[in-house]
């Protein structure tokens, strides 16, 4: 027999509703966030976005899609590999991102200059080489948005030595209001189902990227925005409008 907490149509009920808190709930933030996405478009800056785990959803949702702005880098683990000269073997390591150091040769092989804003993504906040990049991020002059779940950040220790968590360092922090641990159905013997973040955080994003684009209109500024690939020309014509940031977005993954 079904479980009757248990359903699509309950999942997309309660998930909608987190949608319409969240969305209600951000409004100030996302004003934030947006103008400093526009602020550093203007100023030929590059947003970055890093996240590790199932946050790397969100970091591709800001960098390198069609109906995105241009000039986003994501940060990701594979960079040691793909731009760092490592072996493919380190990926294998699941406590890689807990790595000393890890936060600042990621920032390094990101090749930031000092216009570029940082979007750091984490659900719990805590994770130690999350809140390493946030505390390197500000020491060297970045701005920093951050997205993350405050109901679970505030539900778990703080793991870095500073005691601080990444809502503590950011300019900007937008809350997805997702539950502490993320799923929201409860199974009958324990534990709950269905995450809510992703869904929740890429719609953030988007209201972001929007936000920050009407800003720049109205200031008159030029919007280097993609166009799919897969449209006749898209390809080429996003090569071209990438070529003036040429060494700053790096694209690969695997």
């Amino acid at each position: 027999m079904a479980d009757s907490q248990i359903s699509a149509s309950i999942f997309a009920d309660q998930a909608l509703t987190s949608l319409d808190r969240a969305i209600a709930a951000n409004r100030d933030a996302v004003a934030a966030a947006a103008r400093l996405f526009a602020d550093c478009v203007a100023a030929d800056g590059v947003i970055h976005a890093f996240g590790t785990g199932h946050s790397q959803a969100t970091a591709l949702e800001i960098s390198g899609r069609a109906g995105g702005l241009i000039p986003t880098n994501r940060i990701g683990l594979t960079d040691l590999v793909l731009l760092g000269g490592e072996n493919r073997a380190v990926l294998d390591d699941p406590l890689l991102e807990r790595r000393p150091g890890l936060a600042a040769r990621l920032y390094e092989l990101s090749t930031p200059r000092p216009q570029d804003l940082f979007v750091i993504i984490s659900n719990s906040g805590v994770n130690n080489s999350i809140v390493d990049m946030a505390h390197l991020v500000k020491e060297k002059g970045h701005r920093l948005v951050a997205l993350t779940s405050m109901e679970h950040t505030r539900a778990v220790p703080a793991l870095h030595a500073s005691g601080k968590r990444l809502a503590d360092l950011a300019d900007a922090v937008l809350d997805n209001c997702a539950p502490a641990g993320d799923a929201l159905l409860p199974l009958p013997g324990g534990g709950s189902l269905c995450g809510v973040s992703t869904i929740v955080s890429t719609t953030l994003a988007q209201m972001v990227v929007a936000e920050s684009v009407a800003l720049l209109l109205a200031e008159g500024h030029d919007i280097p925005v993609y166009i799919s690939a897969n449209l006749p020309g898209g390809f080429e014509r996003n090569a071209k409008l990438e070529a003036h940031y040429a060494g700053r977005l790096h694209r690969g993954g695997f």
